[in-house]
């Protein structure tokens, strides 16, 4: 039987009105957790957001959002005035997911021309121009022919900005860091519950170079160091802290990666269910993870990618 939370549970999720903190929220919400949004959206984009939103609300659970800037000292003491009040005297926060994606997408400096040897030998041997060759291989995988992405054009990356240090310190703060800044706040405000469940988010470029992912790839290793430093040092409080690792997922995130499409065509070859993780798989096992039975679970790194991280060569 899935668990329903007690009435006096909150989830207050950083970066929740799309991808991996909205399904989060729906999901924590079915099973009668209350929740508190913290986002950053342009006014325009709250059309696509409420109806959301809304869906929330009708689990019969209450919802309060912010549309605010979760980094900004000052904007955080209101958010979290707002969530003591939303409280009240008993209500108490059972989960923080941190789920910000605001990092610095650039390269490291200047690429050079990649020489395409394959494409042109392909195209000598069937006696076809190169040209059309390449414009055939981008259309069909723009259709959905995953195989064919080694012979697509490459992806166009900023070419007159580079990654210098304000980008990296600012994408290490908002990626990393702040889940810590975040969770000391709630707890020197005595406002987690008393067996609480603390998560971050990474991926695979914690490990694996993705072009103009180096400051994102930082800031996740960053965070994980920090979860498993608050593991050990938060315990004492009550304090659960674990980072989930999502396979590929399509959400606003991966399409703001130069070459995403690359990236989705080569995890969906490579994943033994040969299709990308959902936000609403990571959500159930966010979900699993702050439930009773999972207490004993702490400074762990789950992956969520339907075996995505020991596939081998695509088969």
């Amino acid at each position: 039987m899935s668990a329903r939370f007690p009435s006096h549970y909150w989830a207050v999720v950083l970066g929740g009105s799309s991808g991996f903190g909205l399904a989060t929220a729906q999901k924590l919400a079915e099973h009668g957790m209350n929740c508190f949004v913290v986002h950053r959206d342009r006014r325009g984009a709250m059309v696509r957001i409420e109806p959301d939103f809304a869906r929330i609300r009708e689990q019969g659970v209450s919802l309060v959002s912010m549309n605010v800037d979760a980094l900004d000292p000052a904007v955080r003491e209101e958010c979290l005035a707002r969530l003591a009040v939303a409280l009240g005297p008993d209500g108490r926060v059972r989960v923080l997911l941190h789920s910000i994606a605001l990092g610095n997408l650039k390269l490291l400096l200047p690429e050079r021309a990649r020489e395409r040897p394959t494409l042109a030998a392909l195209a000598a041997a069937l006696g076809v121009d190169a040209a059309d060759l390449a414009a055939a291989a981008n259309r069909l995988f723009g259709e959905g022919f995953d195989p064919l992405a080694p012979l697509t054009d490459s992806p166009a990356y900023p070419s007159s900005a580079f990654l210098d240090e304000e980008d990296f310190a600012r994408t290490i703060h908002a990626m990393g860091t702040s889940l810590l800044t975040w969770a000391r706040a709630l707890l020197d405000r005595g406002l987690f519950a008393d067996d609480a469940r603390v998560f971050g988010l990474t991926s695979e470029g914690n490990t694996v170079a993705w072009k103009g992912y180096a400051a994102v790839g930082a800031a996740k290793v960053v965070l994980e160091s920090i979860a498993r430093a608050m593991a050990v040092e938060l315990a004492p409080y009550g304090v659960r802290s674990n980072i989930i690792q999502a396979g590929v997922t399509d959400t606003p995130a991966l399409r703001a990666i130069p070459g995403h499409d690359q990236l989705a065509a080569q995890a969906r070859l490579r994943n033994p269910f040969r299709r990308l993780t959902t936000p609403r798989d990571v959500a159930n096992v966010i979900y699993l993870l702050s439930t009773d039975e999972a207490a004993w679970v702490n400074g762990a790194l789950v992956r969520v990618d339907g075996g995505e991280h020991v596939a081998g060569a695509v088969a």
